[in-house]
Formats: structure tokens, C-alpha cells, sequence
């Protein structure tokens, strides 16, 4: 006879909520910056998406704004205190960030706290070639054969850019399920906890909460480049500096001045406010607000951002 315990499964809505500030990308945590705003489903919501609502404002008195279904996590090893199982139905949402939150233990961090080989607006992070390069190519060489060996290799190379290959921004959950299959995280190793020095950089999270932030991130990072949405994040009026900033600071990624704001202009996506920015250092520059009705004109498909080419 099947456990009652084995059979029973609870829901979890789960929020990966983003701002932009200062340049810096930002997810709003909770339980000291060890997870998401998250809590169960409970029959009296009227939707998934209401009890997200619910709960993300009532853990951290923050209202939310877009949000759009993420991903739904249902692997069987996922269960709670009480041993039932546990689906985490998770949401991406934007907005801006108004502040201190007025919870204890709720606060807005830096995503790149989590994933600080993800950064590369200023080249490859030292982390790399330094630290993750070399264990990757450990953990390749103790597979149990050459071909093995060699699909480990292929695998590190294509997800870090290693070995001449590109770097691609969008490929965030990849890296973190490989550096989990590696044990070079702590998630990976919390029965057994590694030797020491041998988890890599970037504060973990409780549960799988780690990996829904990455599903998060890649989510967005890819969204950016085909639809408009980092205006959600953007302040009513704003200088175009403003913006490739926010959009670098999502991407992780350098972008050509130029060729950024020339893909703004052909595609029509600001107008001009009529006013200046003022406190800044050197000349005004002009502000800007997103033109909402290009929603309604046409659906915006297939902008690719101008990244910049790394440095070597």
C-alpha cells in the first residue's frame, strides 16, 4: 500500500522579481538573501497568478506589477519539510525598486551576488579563466573514459566559452546545472559538504531557488532581444544612456553605443519628453519615454542587441 505521505503533492508559487538600479540588476529575496518570495497555492486563490500576488505582497509589502509564467519544477527528489512532494510553479516579474521594503529579512540584492561568472560587461571575469576553467577541466579528465572525458570537455567549452568558443549570454541555467553536475557548488554538495575551497564564488540559495533564478535570468536575457520589455523596468522619463545601461546590466554584456541607439531610433520604440536630465556631470542629455502605442502598431520581432565584441 502507497504512503499517504508518497501520494500527496503541494503547490509553490514562486517570484523572481527584477529591477534595474544604478546599472545594476537586482532580484528582490527574502530569508536573509537565501531565497525567493515564495508560499503555497492555496485553493481560495482565484488563479495562480492572484496567489502569487498574495503571497509576494504579503512576505514583502511589494506590489507587483508584469509578470509572466516562468517554468514549472516538478523532478521528483523536490519535497518538503513534511516529505510530500513539491511542484514550484515559478514567475518572472518587473518592475522598479521603490526602497527599502519595511520586512525583516526582505531585501533587494544583486543578482550577480548568485552568479558572479555571469558579469561580463567588462570582459570575461578573472573568475573564469581562473577558477572555473581549471575545475572544469578536472572534473572532465576523472570521467571514466576518453569519450566520456571528451563530451565533458566539449560541454565545459561551450557553456563557459571556453577554447575559442563564444560566449553566449543566454545560456545561464546551463552553466549553473553544469557547475551543479560538477559539485562545484554548494547546492550540489549539501549532504556532503566538498573539501574545502572547492565551491566556486556566488552565495547559494536555499531549496532549488538558485536554479529558478538562473531559469529567470535566461528567460529575460533572451526576451530583451525580441521584445521591449525592459521599459517595465525604466523609469517614466530616462536618457538613452539610462537605457543601454539597464540592457547591459541584464544582458551581462557590452554594447556599441551606436549601434544601440540607431536600433532604438529605426524601431521607433522613444519620443522625446521635451525636457533635459540635469545633475549629471558633462552636457544634458535629453530624456526619453517609451512610445507604449508601438505595442499596438506592430509586434517587435527579431531585434538582435549590438553586443560588443569581447576582449580576448
Amino acid at each position: 500500500m502507497t504512503d499517504p505521505i508518497e501520494r500527496s503533492v503541494s503547490a509553490e508559487l514562486v517570484a523572481v522579481l527584477v529591477a534595474v538600479t544604478q546599472g545594476q540588476p537586482r532580484v528582490l529575496t527574502t530569508e536573509d538573501a537565501s531565497a525567493l518570495p515564495a508560499g503555497p497555492f492555496e485553493l481560495e486563490h482565484r488563479s495562480l497568478q492572484a496567489g502569487l500576488r498574495a503571497w509576494v505582497e504579503t512576505q514583502t509589502h511589494h506590489p507587483l506589477g508584469y509578470i509572466e509564467q516562468l517554468y514549472t519544477f516538478a523532478d521528483r527528489d523536490r519535497s518538503d519539510d513534511g516529505g510530500r512532494r513539491t511542484i514550484s510553479v515559478s514567475y518572472l516579474g518587473l518592475t522598479r525598486e521603490a526602497g527599502e521594503t519595511g520586512v525583516a529579512q526582505v531585501g533587494w540584492q544583486d543578482w550577480y551576488r548568485y552568479f558572479p561568472w555571469e558579469d561580463h560587461r567588462d570582459g570575461p571575469p578573472v573568475l573564469v579563466n581562473d577558477l572555473i576553467a581549471p575545475r572544469l577541466k578536472a572534473w572532465a579528465r576523472a570521467a571514466g573514459d576518453r569519450t566520456a572525458q571528451a563530451l565533458r570537455r566539449q560541454r565545459a567549452a561551450l557553456t563557459f566559452g571556453l577554447d575559442g568558443a563564444a560566449w553566449n549570454e543566454d545560456m545561464v541555467l546551463q552553466r549553473y546545472e553544469l557547475l551543479f553536475e560538477a559539485g562545484l557548488v554548494p547546492e550540489a554538495t549539501r549532504e556532503a559538504p566538498p573539501a574545502d575551497g572547492a565551491a566556486l564564488p556566488g552565495q547559494a540559495m536555499r531549496h532549488d531557488h538558485r536554479r529558478i533564478l538562473a531559469t529567470g535570468i535566461a528567460r529575460l536575457r533572451a526576451k530583451i532581444k525580441y521584445r521591449p520589455v525592459v521599459f517595465e523596468l525604466m523609469p517614466p522619463a530616462f536618457t538613452l544612456l539610462q537605457l543601454q545601461t539597464a540592457v547591459e546590466a541584464l544582458a551581462g554584456r557590452g554594447l556599441h553605443k551606436q549601434n544601440f541607439r540607431r536600433l532604438i531610433e529605426q524601431q521607433t520604440l522613444v519620443e522625446e519628453t521635451g525636457g533635459m536630465a540635469t545633475g549629471t556631470a558633462g552636457r544634458p542629455a535629453k530624456l526619453f519615454r517609451f512610445r507604449r502605442d508601438v505595442l499596438l502598431e506592430r509586434a517587435i520581432a527579431g531585434s538582435k542587441l549590438p553586443l560588443a565584441r569581447q576582449p580576448e
